[in-house]
C-alpha cells in the first residue's frame, strides 16, 4: 500500500546532500542539525530551488535515495501546478518510487498495453472482495490510472488513436476510484482521507503536473536514475 511517507524515509545522504548543496548558497545554507530536529525548517529547505537544480544537472551521479528523488521533482512541479498540499506531493513521490520499481525494466508501450486488462480485472475483482480488498484494490485503480496517465500520456495518447482507451478514460476510472476510496475507513486509518480527496478533485491537475515532470525533468532509464544509496 502506498502512503505519504517519502519524507519520512529520508537517509542520512538525502540530508548530507542537502547540507552540502545549500552550503554555496548565502541565504539557504542550513545545519543538520535543525533538518533533523526541525519539521517545520525540513519541510521549507526541501522547497529550496538549488536542490531541484542540483538534481537535475547530475542525474545519475547523485547517492540519493529514490524516494528523496522522486519527492523534490513531484513537490517541483506540483508547486508550479499551483498545487501546495505538501502532503500530496508526498504521496506523489511515494507512487513514482512504487511504479519506477515495478516499471523499470518494461518499454512504456508494454506497460500502457497492459493497463486497461489489468484495470479491467482489478474492477472485476472488486465483485468478491472483502471490504479491506476493495479498498486496496480502488486505491491501486487510481494510483495506476494516475500512473499511466501522467508518465506514459503520449504513448497512451497514442494507442487511443488505434482503439485503446483515451486519457478521459483513465482520468474518469481514477478520479472516481479515488473518491470512493477517500471515505472509506482504511484512508482515516491511514490518515490518507485529504489525499485522496485532493487526488480526486484535481486528478487533471495532477496529471498534466506529471506530465510536465516526464516531459521535461525525469528519467527512468537505469543510465540516469540516482544511484541508490543502501
Amino acid at each position: 500500500m502506498i502512503r505519504a511517507n517519502c519524507r519520512a524515509r529520508f537517509t542520512a545522504a538525502d540530508f548530507d546532500f542537502i547540507v552540502r548543496t545549500l552550503s554555496r548558497s548565502r541565504t539557504g545554507s542550513v545545519s543538520l542539525v535543525d533538518l533533523l530536529s526541525d519539521s517545520e525548517t525540513r519541510d521549507s529547505v526541501l522547497d529550496h530551488p538549488l536542490l531541484v537544480e542540483t538534481i537535475l544537472s547530475n542525474a545519475g551521479h547523485l547517492h540519493i535515495s529514490s524516494q528523496f528523488y522522486f519527492y523534490v521533482l513531484a513537490r517541483h512541479v506540483l508547486q508550479q501546478a499551483g498545487i501546495g498540499d505538501r502532503k500530496l506531493s508526498d504521496y506523489i513521490g511515494s507512487l513514482l518510487e512504487t511504479f519506477s520499481r515495478a516499471n523499470q525494466l518494461q518499454t512504456a508501450d508494454n506497460v500502457d498495453a497492459r493497463a486497461h486488462q489489468y484495470i479491467s480485472d482489478m474492477l472485476i475483482a472488486l465483485k468478491r472482495a472483502t471490504p479491506e480488498q476493495t479498498f486496496l484494490l480502488r486505491a491501486h485503480v487510481g494510483n495506476y490510472s494516475l500512473f499511466i496517465t501522467g508518465i506514459f500520456h503520449e504513448n497512451t495518447q497514442r494507442r487511443s488513436l488505434r482503439g485503446a482507451p483515451d486519457i478521459d478514460f483513465y482520468e474518469q476510472i481514477g478520479r472516481a476510484n479515488y473518491q470512493l476510496v477517500s471515505s472509506h475507513e482504511t484512508a482515516r486509518r491511514c490518515e490518507l482521507t485529504d489525499v485522496f480527496a485532493g487526488l480526486a478533485d484535481r486528478f487533471h491537475d495532477v496529471r498534466l503536473a506529471l506530465n510536465d515532470l516526464t516531459d521535461r525533468l525525469l528519467h527512468l532509464d537505469e543510465d540516469s536514475r540516482p544511484a541508490l544509496v543502501l
